[in-house]
């Protein structure tokens, strides 16, 4: 029995459709495969960028406070030039905070929550310290008041002495959580590809 020509055309219209779809099933699947490849690679370009910039303010911030540490021991242990180098560490700080929403590109939730405490550590008794050295500032110039009555003298004199130990605490208390650093620091490095060394090179000689 012969074939209708009719058939023939049916089953090349069929192959012709066949290939149209797999064709479009093919270019959608890639097109999937291509937004999703660029997706990853967008957000793990932002991590990169993200660790960098975060590694940086904590390498900075660790100079300044070392540096600061050794000003403390010439002179005035709190005189102009450790304070000044206390405030730019404070406005390190300053510099986070306006960027902190792009932590969320670091992908590790550990990671997020340790640089964050560690800058909270840092910020409390930064505050604390430049809280005093006001306090410090105004009980001296209420204990220059003229004909100042005995009493109230002392009473000034042992808030300085309380102000001036609490002040001390917070110095240190900034030393130690200062040490926190350098790891997180390694950790940002190794998913920037820049190690903590390096970054440091670059900051001081920046």
């Amino acid at each position: 029995m012969a074939l209708n020509p009719d058939a023939f055309d049916f089953l090349s219209n069929l192959s012709t459709l066949w290939s149209v779809v797999l064709g479009a099933l093919l270019a959608t699947v890639g097109g999937l495969a291509g937004g999703q490849l660029e997706a990853f690679l967008e957000h793990r370009r932002r991590e990169r960028d993200a660790a960098l910039f975060f590694a940086e303010v904590l390498s900075t911030l660790k100079i300044i406070l070392d540096l600061s540490a050794g000003a403390k021991k010439v002179g005035d242990p709190f005189g102009g030039v450790t304070m000044r180098m206390l405030r730019s560490a404070r406005r390190e700080i300053d510099l986070y905070e306006r960027n902190r929403e792009t932590l969320y590109a670091l992908r590790r939730g550990d990671l997020r929550a340790r640089i964050h405490t560690t800058i909270l550590r840092l910020t409390m008794p930064l505050d604390g310290l430049f809280d005093a050295a006001t306090a410090i500032e105004n009980i001296g110039v209420q204990m220059r008041t003229p004909h100042l009555p005995e009493l109230e003298r002392k009473e000034l004199e042992l808030r300085l002495a309380q102000i001036s130990e609490t002040r001390e605490r917070s110095f240190e208390f900034l030393m130690e959580s200062i040490a926190q650093v350098k790891p997180l620091a390694a950790e940002l490095g190794a998913i920037s590809g820049q190690s903590p060394d390096s970054l440091e090179r670059a900051v001081m000689n920046g």
